[in-house]
């Protein structure tokens, strides 16, 4: 073991553990939309919109984690995090109304932040020789919590027993966040003994390193608040909210917006104006790559894991639980895909490894395209765990390259990109509401086209061992030449 870095597996358990939790509790009512739908007499639109808004304030929430993260560590970020959004699961487990359900699934979508947190916290224990494969264990085996959700909760509300069944396996989820979120706070520290937690020098928005970047960084926090200003308008269109309502929201968040653009101004406008020193330097053109290739990967992830057992309960005419286990096949390939994602990566290039991925995605989704009532059951699955694959390495291979690009800020960025995975489980989600499951992964393939094609203008970060390697490399050539001169 390096030194400085033991204890870094018992850490990357840990933070796994929590990560895991967090995306069972987050999953909890996917297995149970078809009973919610009988107990509550549910519309077709209102399940649609529980499955929504089940993802749309992680958005922000993943961006404003971020910065907390970087600011105050993520022991004690992730420990409140599971503390305190135990409270809208339980609330939602004692729900009456759609209102109730609904407005208990908006506040526990905050818990999908919890992935930026455990980001941070890998990559300050584990070298960039490995960090890879360390984030995609911890990404891959925490994402688990989806399927283990689809599996188990499911038999436990039979265990549980009658109608109300459902209420305590998710009531579970809530008791079990809350213990484990004072157990964080007592097993975890944030960084290994003798290593500095590096901070930003600001605070409040991400620090860029030219005009150019900060045109982009501007340019990219459109989409996070114009995705919860379309929401809104799903809200009033569904008439859930009155118009009234409706246009407090939409002019509070472009206020917010405007608000957002003067924070990012005034955080970089002084180090941009004196010039900022070279090795402090990246490009934010990688940050943006990175989010659109996680807009595909992860994006479409908690698309289809909300609608797919619906789909195969529908599509093959089974139970809950037979559809909920089948469909959990397509997050049981994260046990291994991710960590695999990472490590080949580590490996083997991380741009070079991300392409291949984006392009087994593409390919993917437009087999899932093709599955039908008339399909053995058995092909069908496998489909669905070969697409997964694809999906969850890639996954693996964007969170190989966050790390790396610059330490002090790697929460903030993590919260963009793991931001712009929710945003593309927003919009593939409502496009799901709008064509038919076929085409619902056709349109998820060619964007992973799209993207695919993005991958060739991303540079691989200018990691600290590749610049020392770099350095080592010129010193030796530099040596024959001294001793001819001599």
């Amino acid at each position: 073991m390096s030194r400085g870095y033991q204890g870094n597996i018992k850490t990357l358990g840990f933070t796994t553990l929590a990560f895991f939790i967090t995306f069972v509790v987050w999953f909890n009512m996917a297995p149970f939309m078809t009973t919610l739908k009988k107990q509550f007499g549910l519309t077709n639109d209102e399940v649609a919109l529980l499955a929504v808004a089940n993802v749309t304030l992680t958005i922000p929430a993943r961006v404003f984690i971020g910065m907390l993260v970087d600011r105050f560590g993520p022991r004690r970020v992730f420990s409140s995090l599971l503390i305190i959004l135990s409270i809208p699961c339980f609330t939602f487990a004692l729900s009456n109304s759609f209102t109730q359900l609904m407005v208990s699934r908006i506040f526990l979508a905050l818990i999908g932040a919890g992935f930026v947190i455990g980001i941070r916290l890998v990559s300050e224990w584990f070298t960039e020789k490995n960090v890879g494969f360390a984030e995609g264990i911890y990404g891959g085996w925490g994402n688990f919590g989806s399927a283990a959700a689809a599996i188990t909760l499911p038999a436990l509300a039979i265990l549980f027993g009658g109608e109300e069944g459902w209420r305590y396996a998710i009531a579970l989820t809530g008791l079990i966040s809350l213990v484990y979120g004072f157990l964080f706070l007592r097993l975890v520290k944030d960084t290994p003994e003798g290593v500095t937690y590096k901070k930003p020098k600001r605070s409040g928005a991400l620090e860029v390193t030219s005009y150019r970047d900060l045109i982009g960084l501007m340019l990219m926090s459109i989409p996070l608040f114009g995705i919860l200003i379309f929401q809104s308008f799903r809200l009033w269109d569904l008439d859930f909210i009155s118009f009234n309502i409706m246009m407090i929201i939409i002019i509070t968040l472009v206020v917010l917006f405007i608000y957002n653009l003067s924070k990012t101004w005034n955080v970089n406008k002084d180090h941009l104006r004196q010039g900022v020193p070279e090795k402090e330097k990246y490009s934010f053109k990688q940050v943006a790559i990175l989010n659109f290739a996680y807009f595909c990967t992860f994006g479409s992830e908690l698309a289809v894991v909300s609608m797919l057992p619906q789909f195969f309960e529908e599509t093959f005419t089974l139970g809950v639980a037979q559809a909920g286990i089948i469909a959990g096949s397509f997050a049981f390939m994260n046990l291994m895909s991710r960590p695999g994602g990472g490590w080949f990566s580590d490996k083997f290039g991380r741009k070079r490894m991300l392409m291949i991925f984006l392009g087994g995605l593409a390919i993917g989704y437009i087999g899932m395209a093709l599955i039908g009532s008339s399909w053995p059951i058995w092909v069908a699955v496998l489909v669905t765990i070969s697409c997964s694959f694809f999906v969850q390495a890639g996954e693996g291979a964007v969170f190989a390259m966050v790390p790396l690009i610059k330490k002090p800020v790697t929460g903030q960025i993590s919260g963009m990109v793991g931001a712009y995975g929710n945003i593309g489980a927003v919009v593939f989600l409502t496009i799901f509401t709008m064509v038919s499951p076929s085409l619902f992964f056709i349109v998820i393939g060619l964007t992973a086209v799209v993207c695919f094609l993005c991958i060739f203008f991303l540079e691989e970060p200018q990691t600290e061992l590749a610049a020392a390697k770099a350095k080592e490399k010129r010193r030796k050539e530099t040596v024959p030449s001294i001793v001819s001169v001599k």
